[in-house]
């Protein structure tokens, strides 16, 4: 099968069906937790900023481009969390912006536990140049002129139990469907609507294990649930050697095997780096994927050591 083949198949699934609704996909969703659950917003004990950036399939013409910023911080001596987040991703001739304000306000639970409940409000711009697209055929009204570039608003909701080795999230970060559909016509129209079957429900759950003061181990898994979809789920597990390198392996389910690499440059500063194998029959056609993150969590009142966190 050619590229040109492909692309345009991906293209069509990404732009042109009548299909609810997806999210962002990041191997490294552990770095970003934000984006997909309000409620972790302020859970560190300073104002901390994520900048994520994905190449997905690499030299497959029209693949998934996406890049993401977090920053958000606690208030209210931590009882509260104030965060923003904005999400860039073109997939062929789509390109869509997210912007979300997200709040959190948690309760000690326990005398290391705390439970944050979690709201998040934004808005959604997308845009499709389908005029760009060749058709094999021509006069097909439906990729001949763009789609009108449209915001819409949204909004979400989670849970999150953390202490200092443990976490726990479940989310539901996007509950307005928006979408361009085709009518009776041949024409573009927009939908916009709350539907619960296409609710895209988040688990994440993740613990950080002292083997000795040399070496830990932090096993975690995300579930992701959506209505008449398959289940999907990753798991992971990374060693961070003498509190510096970051070393681990991920497995999507029938999707990707992924090796992570990362340098935690002190308590503040860490780099993260991942790449994608992909298991489907993509990978013939492209290089797999590659994905960095940056943190960093900035120091309050000249503070000189910052108990580290690993989530």
């Amino acid at each position: 099968m050619k590229k040109s083949i492909l692309i345009t198949i991906i293209t069509l699934l990404s732009s042109l069906t009548a299909i609810a609704q997806y999210d962002a996909m990041f191997t490294q969703y552990m770095f970003n937790e934000m984006y997909i659950n309000p409620a972790y917003a302020g859970s560190k004990e300073a104002m901390s900023t994520t900048l994520a950036h994905r190449q997905q399939w690499v030299n497959f013409p029209g693949r998934p481009i996406t890049t993401s910023f977090t920053l958000h911080g606690p208030l209210a001596d931590g009882k509260m969390g104030l965060g923003i987040s904005f999400l860039n991703e073109k997939i062929g001739k789509l390109n869509r912006n997210l912007a979300y304000l997200n709040y959190a306000y948690r309760i000690k639970v326990s005398e290391k536990g705390k439970l944050s409940f979690g709201l998040m409000a934004g808005m959604h711009n997308q845009v499709n140049k389908l005029s760009e697209l060749k058709a094999t055929e021509g006069g097909d009204i439906q990729i001949s002129q763009n789609t009108p570039s449209i915001f819409t608003p949204n909004f979400g909701a989670g849970i999150y139990y953390y202490t200092n080795t443990f976490y726990a999230g479940l989310s539901i970060p996007r509950m307005i469907d928006d979408s361009y559909v085709f009518d009776g016509k041949g024409e573009l129209q927009k939908s916009t609507r709350i539907n619960p079957t296409t609710f895209h429900y988040y688990l994440t759950v993740g613990n950080v294990f002292t083997i000795n003061e040399d070496l830990k181990v932090k096993p975690q898994a995300m579930v992701k649930l959506v209505q008449n979809a398959p289940l999907q789920y990753d798991v992971n597990a990374n060693f961070l050697i003498k509190n510096k390198i970051w070393a681990g392996v991920s497995y999507r389910s029938s999707s990707d095997i992924s090796a992570l690499l990362g340098l935690q440059v002190n308590n503040q500063f860490a780099v993260n780096y991942s790449y994608d194998y992909s298991l489907s029959k993509i990978q013939k056609y492209s290089q797999g994927s590659h994905e960095i993150v940056l943190s960093y969590l900035f120091a309050f009142k000249q503070q000189k050591v910052i108990t580290p966190r690993y989530f």
